[in-house]
């Protein structure tokens, strides 16, 4: 690849095609949460939403341009005065205008002939730059448009003075190759900034995104997550990485907080990132087979091709049954552990039974293991402890848990409302516990259950501290919410004590 300098935009549409996500409803504050850390991310523009389809959406344009933040402020608008009016009201930095393309949508979309789009799209645009805003045109379904009026309207459209032409693949139906011959014949069609927005029907939206730019494409629409309309939109966190890593080309972004905004979107649009996903899923850089534990111990390019600290990641080595010794031995290094060679292959060979039960092997487990092979009580220490926990739930009724844990000496107490009662619970100790070192619940499983109504629930979590370390715990009991708290609370200390035998301190 060549490496040649060149800086790409990025506009982040999370809080506009994002919130089409089916499931998705965000608040004022979540919006206006999500925009701050966007700006702080360092996109150059963020589409902010539809002012013209509700008042609440308009509000939420408005409050988000009132911020003063960095980042460019865009509304987007169909190619009516009344839409177009609605953003201006906004104050925003661009308008975002689209019309439907394909003949396809002009039929059956908008029930418009190919001249009375042309006519809408060139009288939008001139309305918008008659106000001295930006404008950027989307001639909607642009990958299915006829070639001829494709090429009429782009260049209509930058007669009419927009500062920047948007492609659209509406429905996610482009390859690579076809992308790129698309942008570079545009390239000689029109000499105004182009940009694109890919959508992920076929799971092509990154990789047409890259072929733009590569075709010359000055800028790309992505979505954190890539959340979106069905399959979602182009993922910001994949784009920027590879444009830096691979590309060598530059962004404003700061990729170190790629990792923390995944997170904050995640948790307010309330879509869980798949595990497997690149850059921002749990096993990005987790490695559990023996040959890349070891590879990437000795030296981490081996098995991973970019330092998880770039976008705000640690490494992670997961026992289980395709662990090999090293990986296992540096995991056990970490919190203090230095079994000797016999112990260590014992250790190693229970890990490996209780993975071929069909088992996770949580952090937990493997101090318990390791505790019955060395014969010595490891890790027994209960830095935080639980002392006494109650609960109310019922009909009509919020959930509500008291708990009281003893730690450094002390014992403390707080109440926690929730969606039920181990989610009361569990933030209850989150919000006791946040002092020690800002430990987050990250996930959350109900492993197993017995029959019968006095079934055993087995719980398996995993925790996380601010420095992005993650720890995994189970618990077993008849009583979920206490399976639920115990899980918590071996997750919390085994992460305290990994923080406190590697001296950090928590900030």
């Amino acid at each position: 690849m060549n490496k040649s300098f060149r800086s790409i935009k990025i506009l982040d549409t999370t809080l506009r095609d994002g919130e089409q996500t089916p499931g998705v409803s965000l608040t004022l504050e979540d919006k206006i949460e999500i925009a701050q850390q966007l700006d702080k991310l360092g996109v150059d523009i963020i589409e902010a939403g539809f002012p013209s389809s509700s008042e609440g959406e308009r509000k939420v344009v408005k409050e988000i341009k009132k911020l003063g933040l960095t980042s460019q402020i865009c509304a987007l608008s169909r190619c009516t005065k009344k839409d177009i009016d609605a953003a201006l009201d906004c104050d925003v930095d661009l308008i975002h205008i689209f019309i439907s393309a394909s003949p396809l949508q002009m039929k059956y979309a908008v029930n418009m002939t190919p001249e009375q789009v042309l006519s809408s799209a060139v009288e939008s645009i001139e309305h918008v730059k008659r106000h001295g805003v930006k404008c950027e045109f989307s001639p909607m379904d642009a990958t299915r448009a006829e070639t001829p009026f494709l090429h009429k309207i782009c260049k209509a459209a930058q007669d009419a003075g927009i500062d920047s032409l948007n492609i659209p693949d509406t429905v996610g139906c482009m390859i690579p190759r076809t992308t790129f011959e698309l942008f570079k014949t545009l390239k000689s069609v029109v000499n105004v900034p182009l940009s694109v927005h890919c959508h992920d029907d076929f799971g092509l939206a990154v990789a047409n995104s890259l072929a733009a730019v590569e075709a010359g494409a000055d800028q790309v629409h992505v979505a954190v997550n890539g959340l979106g309309e069905r399959a979602g939109n182009a993922a910001l966190e994949e784009i920027v990485t590879t444009l830096h890593m691979v590309y060598g080309y530059q962004t404003n972004i700061n990729t170190r907080l790629l990792y923390s905004t995944s997170r904050l979107v995640s948790s307010l649009s309330g879509i869980s990132v798949q595990v497997n996903k690149a850059i921002v899923g749990e096993n990005a850089f987790a490695h559990e087979s023996g040959i890349h534990t070891r590879g990437v111990t000795e030296q981490p390019l081996t098995f991973e091709p970019i330092s998880p600290e770039i976008v705000g990641r640690t490494r992670k080595l997961v026992a289980g049954k395709l662990a090999g010794a090293r990986g296992i031995q540096v995991e056990l290094n970490e919190i203090g552990i230095h079994p000797n060679e016999t112990q260590l292959a014992e250790i190693v060979r229970r890990v490996k039974e209780l993975g071929d039960k069909g088992k996770a092997v949580t952090d937990a487990d493997l101090i318990a293991l390791t505790s019955a092979v060395m014969g010595q009580v490891i890790g027994e220490e209960k830095i935080v402890d639980l002392c006494d926990m109650a609960v109310i739930a019922g009909i009509k009724v919020i959930p509500t848990a008291s708990v009281r844990l003893a730690f450094e000496g002390k014992e403390y107490i707080a109440a926690e409302t929730g969606v039920g009662p181990v989610d009361a619970a569990l933030k209850a100790i989150e919000k006791l516990t946040n002092p020690l070192g800002k430990i987050k619940l990250s996930e959350y499983r109900l492993e197993a259950i017995t029959g019968g109504s006095n079934a055993v629930a087995e719980v398996v979590i995993k925790v996380e501290d601010e420095k992005g370390n993650i720890v995994s715990a189970r618990a077993t009991r008849e009583d979920i919410v206490m399976a639920s708290v115990e899980a918590m609370i071996n997750g919390i200390n085994k992460c305290l004590l990994k923080n406190r035998v590697q001296g950090n301190k928590p900030s």
